[in-house]
């Protein structure tokens, strides 16, 4: 991986569609973007923010987040999520999260990725699933 420069942006824009909302999940829930959708677009915000500094073969995992979702957003609005690198520390990124509908934030928090070689990760999750 080459370094990553602290302040890197990276975003993620997506309709609200009615696959991602929460009444999705369990019908008793609100017809709402889902935290889980919502997570998503965080998590893509970051690798989007990564991935020019990414070699060949590498990926990337989450291995944290920590968010509040603060609003609720329609189906069919258009809801943008950013991430920005605030750490890097070898193969370990740090990032602030923001989520954001057609009218408010809508939820913010930090996240963290580890940077890891795909080949060799995948072959661990081969193993895994054998036993």
């Amino acid at each position: 991986m080459k370094p990553v420069p602290i302040g890197t942006i990276g975003r993620c824009e997506r309709v609200a569609t009615e696959d991602q909302l929460a009444s999705k999940i369990d019908p008793s829930l609100a017809a709402v973007l889902s935290t889980p959708a919502m997570i998503a677009m965080m998590e893509l915000a970051a690798m989007d923010a990564m991935r020019q500094f990414l070699e060949p073969g590498e990926g990337s995992v989450g291995m944290a987040i920590e968010v509040q979702h603060t609003a609720a957003t329609p189906p069919g609005h258009l809801v943008r999520a950013e991430a920005e690198v605030t750490k890097c520390e070898g193969r370990r990124l740090e990032f602030n999260v923001r989520a954001f509908d057609e009218r408010e934030q809508i939820g913010a928090g930090t996240h963290r990725r580890a940077v890891l070689d795909s080949a060799k990760f995948n072959e661990r999750i081969k193993v895994k699933m054998k036993n």
